[in-house]
């Protein structure tokens, strides 16, 4: 079977993305594994299909790396968006439905793709860590010289502890940094460090300002680039208007042969 294909990226977190609005395009978990694998097939941290849903401009399918279905992703949204927009989806406001709910998008003059995430309406406080889920689960650990940091050993430790090795969490570690936040993130379904993951900052954000009622912007900085996080904290570990912001970005498009 021969597909075509497009690859985009948000920060470097990169995506192979397929339109599928016919409907005709089934792939298995390893067709989806060899797209994602950077050495045999195209590579990607994740494959998304680009499907129909009625009541919304489109519906977005998530596929981890390893070929298993996936929750929300936060850069692959806004990649899709952008996407969508490059194949003839042409509006100022978006509407899409992902796995865990309706979502808002719009592209801005700058490039940037705003992404409205889901609410957050329960956020675990732990002795050094928080757990929370932003479209997906997430553990966030502040740390400090975050550039010299162990993030895929001690991430893998956390991902495959007691408490989480069945269903997997992400894993974040953020550093205050002046008038920002440095993330660096282990994604379950890759099982390494990602260049940026959108529910992970998501998550950092808003658990950076747990106890600060109010609306807030807070600026992030990942390995792969910037991005910014704006909410609103309601208390008592209730977040809304939650947006995240930034580059969703075209690399190229080709055909491949799968069997």
């Amino acid at each position: 079977m021969n597909i075509q294909f497009s690859k985009y990226q948000g920060t470097g977190n990169d995506f192979v993305i397929i339109d599928n609005r016919a409907g005709d395009i089934t792939l298995s978990k390893q067709q989806i594994a060899f797209l994602c694998d950077r050495r045999f097939g195209v590579g990607a941290d994740g494959l998304m299909l680009l499907g129909t849903e009625l009541g919304y401009d489109f519906k977005m399918t998530y596929y981890n790396a390893d070929g298993t279905e996936g929750t929300m992703c936060g850069n692959g949204g806004r990649c899709l968006v952008r996407f969508a927009h490059d194949n003839g989806i042409v509006k100022a406001d978006y509407t899409f439905i992902a796995i865990d709910g309706p979502h808002e998008a719009s592209i801005h003059h700058n490039g940037w793709v705003h992404l409205k995430m889901s609410d957050v309406n329960s956020v675990e406080v732990g002795g050094d860590f928080f757990v929370t889920n932003t479209g997906s689960p997430h553990y966030i650990k502040m740390v400090k010289s975050i550039e010299q940091f162990d993030v895929f050993n001690e991430g893998k430790s956390i991902r495959y502890n007691d408490r989480f090795s069945k269903e997997g969490i992400n894993v974040n570690f953020v550093e205050h940094q002046q008038d920002h936040l440095f993330v660096r993130t282990y994604e379950r379904g890759v099982e390494n460090e990602t260049y940026s993951c959108g529910t992970g900052v998501t998550a950092a954000a808003i658990t950076s300002c747990l106890h600060k009622e109010g609306e807030h912007d807070i600026q992030i900085k990942t390995i792969g680039g910037n991005l910014a996080v704006s909410f609103n904290n309601q208390g008592g570990g209730h977040f809304n208007h939650i947006w995240l912001k930034g580059p969703g970005t075209f690399v190229y498009k080709a055909n491949i042969h799968l069997q």
